[in-house]
């Protein structure tokens, strides 16, 4: 009886390279992007400038680490941008006019992004509905809903505390001169990049240590084959879209807090910033291959590449078509893989 030639030794082992590979060149882009700003601006390689991109980027982190674990499973999340905005709204509405103490208006506000991810869910999994359709359909009544419950007005007089997650940090110096002013000796670590820190830690440890990150992979790898060997592909698929919306709904939280505004506008076009920094990172946007390290790296290469144009007075739209053409190049090279 004839059997089967055995795959090659780097046949067998292209799967698992080819992850390391990118991430690899991401970071390879990562510090080319350092080098050159830090030639072309005197002030792009400071103590100062290096806490803003770690702070700017938490959005982008918070929001990718929740499309990665999607995305891993072969689905996408089109409406983080919209549910961070509701979610936000609905923590300063909490606050200023339920009167609720800031720490449970925000709680109100990250479960809002839940909920949101529980709805997305069941339309996934229960009604079938494409991942791009029904959550397109969620972008597009949390950002309705936002809207409507603040008259399309900011949300203001919020007061201080509730200001004091998004703009507050650990280990600032602070001296007073003989003048009597104030000076920043160091700025301190904000509280923001603490949290994206944890959670990336939480969530790559459960994608690479526990049995619902082998499930994740499993689904996204092959959904039919995960569902013969016992794994609740309707549990896996929903959890991580719940996770998406809750660090969507976190991520409204901080941004609001940052603002000490409620913005029913904020977030427009983030859920592509997080897609972006997963891809960049090395996740496949056909499943089964992603790393929360990965999707780091992407979202540092999207916040510098921003910080150090801004710095060299590129202007805004200009910024769009070149964020658009890194995009595009990496899904090229993604396709380019998975076609190998």
């Amino acid at each position: 009886m004839m059997t089967a030639p055995k795959e090659p030794n780097s046949a067998r082992l292209s799967d698992r390279q080819k992850d390391v590979i990118q991430k690899f060149a991401a970071l390879g882009s990562l510090f080319v992007l350092i080098v050159v700003f830090s030639l072309t601006s005197n002030a792009f390689f400071t103590v100062n400038n290096g806490m803003t991109i770690a702070l700017q980027v938490t959005s982008i982190a918070l929001l990718g680490i929740g499309a990665t674990c999607v995305i891993i499973t072969g689905g996408i999340d089109l409406s983080v941008g919209s549910v961070l905005a509701l979610a936000g709204v609905v923590a300063a509405l909490l606050v200023k006019e339920a009167g609720f103490p800031v720490w449970l208006g925000m709680l109100g506000g990250i479960l809002t992004g839940s909920l949101c991810g529980v709805v997305n869910g069941i339309l996934i999994t229960r009604m079938k509905l494409p991942p791009f359709i029904a959550t397109l359909g969620m972008m597009l009544i949390a950002r309705g809903v936002a809207l409507q419950i603040t008259g399309a007005r900011a949300v203001s007089g919020l007061g201080e505390s509730f200001g004091e997650l998004g703009n507050g940090a650990l280990l600032r110096i602070i001296t007073v001169g003989d003048d009597g002013f104030p000076t920043v000796v160091f700025p301190g670590i904000p509280y923001p990049v603490i949290l994206m820190v944890v959670i990336a830690l939480a969530v790559s440890f459960m994608l690479n240590r526990s049995i619902l990150g082998r499930h994740i992979y499993a689904v996204g790898s092959n959904v039919d084959a995960a569902r013969l060997s016992g794994v609740n592909v309707t549990r896996v698929t929903s959890f991580t879209y719940i996770l998406s919306g809750t660090l969507a709904g976190l991520t409204g939280c901080v941004l609001m807090s940052r603002l000490v505004t409620g913005q029913p506008n904020e977030g427009v076009m983030y859920e592509l910033d997080a897609i972006a920094s997963a891809v960049i990172g090395g996740t496949s946007l056909i499943g089964g291959v992603g790393t929360i390290s990965g999707t780091a790296i992407g979202a540092f290469v999207i916040g510098i590449l921003r910080n150090g144009l801004n710095m060299n007075g590129v202007s805004a739209f200009t910024q769009q078509i070149i964020i658009g053409l890194v995009i595009l190049v990496t899904v090229w090279i993604d396709q380019l893989r998975n076609r190998r």
